[in-house]
């Protein structure tokens, strides 16, 4: 991997001190939202983690290297790029690599990223997981085999709510994945704080969430954490409007005949639209939660 991958002066100098960083993915940047939001978002994000002092590392593949720690210009550019950059997942970093393609990083991406520069946490907005109706269709995002077998804690709001939540959490129980709830005992669905489903634990603060992960790595327990942190109430949508939407996107994309990694780009923006704009307002906000969050629990990590 040390040929591969180009970790940013500053994110290599706060790891060699003792310092906290938080990992970021790229893929909310050239496929969750449009042009400049999406600058404007990421930009936020990483000053939101550099107010909690700590450091962020947005991670994204250009030019035939993991970039560990982007600059302006690097963000700027997968943000006008958009969709032109490649969604990459576990499966696609060789190709992209070899070629010397830009590659936007998914969480499953990132995580092998930052395990190998040393980064523990990771903060995102939803995580992938199985889609609805994949009893027949077998669509499970990678990013839960990572979760399964990469050493980095994920903080996010949950699992995207246009996924089959139930069976997401059936399948990380299986992998031995613990889903924490920050101050909660029910699951958060992305845009809602409710879903009708529990986490394993509830957690109280960014402390006890960081003795767990200490805890688990020091026992051997190989694998991710999913850290589940509801959207702030302000920002929530109500759940009711939410599922009609999703319904709807979802039979949208049906028809369409969507499939495999272009499913949740096309379901979010779908949603979007439904929801007159409000689902991206409460992506926003979602995504600037878990960075904070990330940071606080990185403080604790490192002590």
């Amino acid at each position: 991997m040390s040929n591969y991958i180009d970790i940013k002066p500053e994110v290599i100098q706060a790891l060699q001190n003792n310092r906290p960083v938080v990992a970021l993915e790229s893929t909310i940047i050239s496929h969750g939202m449009p042009y400049p939001k999406n600058l404007e978002t990421a930009l936020q994000v990483e000053a939101v983690v550099r107010a909690e002092s700590a450091v962020p590392a947005t991670i994204a593949l250009i030019n035939g290297k993991i970039k560990v720690g982007l600059n302006r210009e690097e963000i700027e550019f997968l943000a006008k790029k958009g969709r032109e950059v490649i969604k990459t997942s576990r499966r696609d970093i060789p190709y992209v690599l070899l070629h010397k393609l830009t590659g936007a990083t998914t969480v499953a991406a990132t995580m092998i990223a930052a395990e190998s520069a040393g980064i523990k946490i990771f903060a995102t907005g939803g995580i992938g997981g199985v889609h609805r109706g994949a009893t027949e269709t077998f669509d499970i995002s990678a990013d839960l085999q990572e979760l399964a077998q990469t050493n980095v804690a994920v903080v996010c709001a949950g699992i995207k709510s246009i996924l089959d939540l139930g069976l997401t959490l059936e399948y990380l129980e299986t992998m031995g994945v613990p889903v924490l709830g920050y101050k909660t005992d029910e699951l958060p669905a992305f845009y809602t704080r409710k879903s009708g489903f529990k986490v394993d634990y509830k957690m109280e603060n960014p402390q006890e969430i960081a003795d767990l992960l200490k805890i688990k790595w020091a026992t051997g327990l190989d694998g991710g954490v999913v850290i589940a942190n509801p959207v702030p109430k302000v920002y929530a949508l109500d759940e009711q409007i939410m599922n009609k939407a999703i319904e709807q996107a979802l039979a949208e994309q049906q028809k369409a005949g969507i499939k495999g990694k272009e499913s949740t780009p096309f379901l979010l923006a779908k949603v979007k639209e439904l929801t007159s704009g409000q689902s991206l307002v409460s992506n926003i906000e979602l995504v600037l939660n878990n960075a904070r969050l990330a940071a606080r629990i990185a403080r604790f990590l490192i002590k």
